[in-house]
């Protein structure tokens, strides 16, 4: 449903994207991830005909977006980061004009918009205006206004930023049900919301892809590595030493104020040398376990790794 080939975007002298290329198969959602100014949003606006690319090539549902870009405005359902509302009218009232501006059929139209609210959960609040809602339900209003019309694929650009914890699982059970009947481009910096809903993710750094591939195989366990989980009591700085300069060992993270994450290679009774290297050095050990990837040790890697490389 979604064809996105070589694509580049330049301002001038700066490089927003390039040579992004990736394909979303009709029925998926895909989470789109990236540090701000990775690129994310340049992107989404290249698909959605906002924007147009400098180079490469852009499909949805089969049209290329340069080429026919109103046959794909009325096959794909956009939700950017700053919803465009107009606060001042009723939401009802809103979502007619939006299906107007849409091109469904004036007979059509009152369904449709019932249909919409519904299917986010807007029943009963069609005449409020739309400036007294919530931040949650205004963003219900955005995610309505790209359903109108019914377009077989959605581009959703952090549709939970900046609601609460409450809202964003709201939201984000919207999402798992829509992708029933829609393919879904979903950003969003919410690491575990990407790993609830969506079955492939595409990491974006810098402007270029730097890893794309299923939730299965990214947050799988690396060839010959494996990931323990080490608490312990001491200064922190002393033992991130010590675990660090320990054989078979990559790499050593902290996880907040909780424990010690350590990547090393496996076999070589890595957890038994861990345990006896704290003991000698004199620090209580109250939990040693071995941890499965998180898809934030995912993206961390891959960030980590396109920045080396960028470096060398």
């Amino acid at each position: 449903m979604i064809q996105a080939e070589g694509l580049c975007k330049y301002y001038g002298p700066i490089t927003a994207i390039e040579d992004v290329s990736f394909e979303v198969a009709q029925g998926e959602i895909i989470g789109f991830l990236g540090p701000n100014g990775a690129g994310k949003t340049t992107t989404m606006r290249i698909l959605t005909g906002y924007s147009p690319a400098s180079r490469g090539v852009a499909r949805v549902a089969g049209f290329d977006v340069a080429k026919d870009p109103i046959e794909v405005k009325r096959r794909v359902g956009y939700l950017p980061e700053s919803v465009p509302l107009y606060t001042e009218m009723l939401v009802k009232g809103f979502l007619k004009y939006v299906a107007e501006v849409k091109g469904v059929a004036r007979q059509a139209r009152s369904k449709e918009v019932e249909r919409v609210m519904e299917r986010c959960g807007l029943s009963g609040m069609g005449n409020r205006i739309i400036r007294n809602l919530s931040k949650g339900y205004r963003q219900r209003v955005g995610l309505a206004q790209a359903l109108v019309g019914n377009p077989p694929v959605l581009i959703l650009d952090e549709p939970t930023v900046g609601l609460d914890p409450r809202q964003i699982i709201e939201i984000r059970h919207m999402i798992g049900e829509l992708a029933q009947d829609h393919t879904v481009l979903l950003s969003t910096h919410i690491l575990p919301e990407v790993s609830m809903i969506c079955q492939r993710v595409l990491i974006i750094h810098n402007g270029r892809l730097v890893a794309q591939d299923t939730m299965e195989n990214l947050a799988g366990p690396k060839a010959g590595m494996t990931h323990i989980e080490v608490d312990a009591r001491g200064p922190r700085e002393e033992v991130e030493r010590l675990l660090a300069n320990l054989e078979g060992v990559r790499n050593v993270k902290l996880d907040g104020a909780g424990p010690f994450v350590v990547e090393a290679k496996t076999g070589a009774g890595i957890q038994a040398r861990i345990a006896q290297a704290l003991v000698n050095g004199g620090y209580e050990l109250e939990s040693l376990r071995e941890r499965a990837r998180t898809l934030e040790d995912v993206f961390v890697e891959a960030i980590s790794s396109d920045e080396g490389a960028a470096a060398s």
